[in-house]
């Protein structure tokens, strides 16, 4: 009798212990559990990446500038030859080369003209640089709203299947709408956060065109100042 209590213990032990299954989910998985607020916030991040990409790319390509521009722009004005200048200019796309572009088809107009005329390329070109930063700037606000949405939606959600069960509580009804809730805020906050870093790193960049742009306007005007050669023919 022994023997056999034995031998039947540790079989209705393992029949009595219920059999537990890990669970893992991948990031695909998860993000289907959010419902369609994680569909927005997928659309966001793709705005945000395109946004991100086109306009580093747009920056380095303005920031792009051969050291010794400046000077051999000096010298062909001080040599009179402005044709030379321009086709110097035509060769970089950036704006800096069309400022000084513009300010070498105003030679022999007065100073301020020629100061206001490339201050006026300069605006055009920073607003160029700075078109789309804005709606970066937006996803970075707003997509962590849109995650605490789906928060408040999981909440309510769950809460109203508890109170549609009656007695017939389950923990599983409130738990099924809190996991939906957090897969929300992480994408949310996910979102806003590469937006955020994104927006702040392209401003910069954009400053640093901004001073480029500056410290070569004012040494173009001092260029205007100095005693000019007329053109070559």
């Amino acid at each position: 009798m022994l023997s056999y209590l034995l031998q039947a213990d540790p079989v209705e032990a393992v029949q009595a212990s219920p059999v537990q299954q890990e669970m893992s989910y991948s990031l695909i998985e998860m993000a289907t559990k959010g419902g369609w607020l994680m569909i927005v916030l997928l659309v966001l991040s793709v705005i945000a990446l395109f946004i991100f990409g086109k306009k580093l790319w747009m920056i380095h390509q303005a920031s792009k500038i051969d050291k010794d521009f400046m000077m051999d722009i000096r010298d062909y004005i001080h040599d009179g030859k402005l044709k030379s200048a321009k086709t110097l200019c035509s060769k970089f796309d950036t704006p800096v080369a069309r400022m000084v572009e513009t300010g070498i088809d105003r030679i022999g107009k007065p100073l301020s003209d020629i100061q206001s005329a490339v201050e006026n390329v300069g605006n055009v070109e920073v607003a160029r640089l700075e078109k789309g930063l804005p709606y970066l700037a937006m996803i970075a606000g707003g997509a962590p709203m849109i995650g605490f949405l789906g928060t408040v939606m999981g909440m309510v959600q769950a809460f109203f299947n508890m109170s549609q069960a009656g007695n017939n509580i389950d923990i599983t009804l409130l738990s099924s709408g809190i996991y939906t809730a957090m897969i929300t805020t992480i994408g949310g906050l996910i979102v806003g956060i590469i937006a955020y870093f994104g927006y702040n790193y392209l401003t910069s960049k954009v400053s640093n065109v901004v001073f480029q742009m500056e410290s070569s306007t004012i040494e173009f005007m001092d260029l205007m100042e100095e005693p000019v050669v007329k053109e070559e023919d």
